[in-house]
């Protein structure tokens, strides 16, 4: 797993600016029925406004700075990029800053159907522009719009499944993705399966039904005490290899890794043993940790290990800022979503984990201090900039490091996870 090329330990450090200054920008996944990512909606802070906006100098600010300086191909990990867009964006040459071959323009529901905006979606269109009908309703005039549009999202958190029925029927017959917003439970995953929807945004692979009162496997309560051990600074590879031959799943999968092109091995391995020999280490380490985790995660949502792998990275390569122990925010924000991975709740697996007592509070969600990256980048998911202003502003924390961390944890992830799947 090859760091990205910008290293995090070279952030130039600035004259502190104001909070409410503070730029940001978070993605939040849209999956399809088969839990595979199809695109990433982009949340857009600047100032001390919580949306995107298309007006005047603060829209052009935030569209050079997050797509020519980060890039919208880097932060979707070259998949479309939805993006929340006001009829001056919409009407204006801004927009066209963006790349029209992988960009969804969002016409938020707050802009009127008139014809100016309707004869700007059609230019956009000849562009190669894709648009998407945000909260959608139906409001007069909007049937233009709706033969343009690619996508039409339904906010699930403010309609009922027969107001869904009913603003859908229409639709039957109209070539066009329905996107399910806000869907936080699999209950309501069932009811966009049923209703019609193809594509899914919101947690509910974070939520899924926990078996309360089940027993942690024992191979999970090994499989994370080889993580940590795989975190110390020195360590009994001999020791090591005879933990891990103790999981035959989690042997094939290693073997299989290194076993592998992307290995370079000039030789097959059979043994772990041989493995640790033949390839050092450090790749070790980094293939170890990689096929654990994958296996941890065996049977969920893709999604989920790469959100674990943007956590775990995040939380480490920050915690030269606000933690003592980086290799410990390593382990807490690659343990944070272990709930979601086993489905179990975290109160069942907190106690057996072989870590120090701080950091299982910190995993059950505790008001302590190595908490603070992991509540700074939960916010940050969510797009809820004011709980990232409040950790920033109490813990003297600067906004622009934190985002060029997130954004190297982005592509770190999406590293492994290329090398995980090869």
């Amino acid at each position: 797993m090859a760091a990205a090329a910008r290293s995090p330990d070279c952030v130039l450090a600035g004259p502190r600016k104001p909070v409410s200054g503070a730029r940001y920008v978070a993605r939040q996944p849209i999956l399809d029925l088969r839990g595979k990512v199809h695109g990433y909606e982009l949340l857009f802070r600047d100032g001390s406004d919580a949306v995107f906006r298309g007006d005047g100098e603060l829209a052009t600010r935030t569209m050079i700075d997050n797509t020519v300086l980060f890039g919208l191909g880097r932060l979707t990990c070259g998949l479309p990029a939805f993006v929340n867009c006001t009829l001056e964006t919409l009407t204006g040459s801004l927009v066209h800053l963006l790349p029209s071959g992988m960009t969804v323009l969002e016409i938020l529901e707050t802009v009127p159907p008139s014809p100016e905006l309707i004869a700007a979606c059609r230019r956009l269109k000849t562009a190669g522009f894709r648009l998407a009908l945000d909260d959608f309703t139906w409001k007069p005039g909007m049937e233009p719009l709706v033969e343009l549009a690619d996508y039409i999202k339904v906010d699930f958190s403010l309609t009922q499944s027969q107001e869904r029925r009913k603003l859908l029927q229409p639709l039957r017959g109209v070539t066009v993705a329905l996107v399910a917003e806000k869907v936080e439970t699999l209950e309501q995953l069932s009811w966009a399966r049923d209703e019609g929807f193809t594509l899914l945004q919101g947690y509910y692979f974070f939520r899924p039904v926990l078996l309360e009162n089940a027993k942690v496997p024992a191979n999970r309560v090994s499989q994370v005490e080889i993580l940590r051990m795989l975190q110390d600074d020195t360590i009994d590879l001999r020791i090591l290899a005879q933990q891990v031959k103790r999981d035959p799943s989690l042997t094939y999968r290693l073997l299989r890794l290194i076993n592998s092109p992307v290995c370079a091995m000039r030789q097959e391995v059979q043994s772990v043993q041989a493995a640790l020999l033949a390839v050092g280490e450090e790749t070790f380490r980094r293939m170890a940790t990689l096929a654990i985790t994958s296996e941890l995660n065996m049977g969920q949502p893709l999604e989920l290990l790469r959100t674990a792998f943007v956590r775990a990275r995040f939380c480490e390569q920050a915690g030269g800022f606000a933690a003592p122990d980086r290799k410990e925010q390593y382990l807490l924000g690659l343990l944070s979503l272990l709930p979601a991975m086993l489905r179990l709740p975290m109160k069942e697996l907190a106690p057996s984990l072989p870590l120090r007592e701080q950091i299982r509070q910190a995993l059950l969600g505790e008001a302590v201090a190595e908490r603070t990256l992991l509540d700074w980048l939960e916010g940050h998911e969510r797009g809820d900039w004011a709980a990232c202003d409040a950790i920033v502003e109490t813990h003297s924390l600067e906004p622009q490091d934190l985002l060029r961390i997130y954004e190297e944890a982005v592509l770190w992830a999406e590293t492994a996870l290329s090398f995980s799947q090869k």
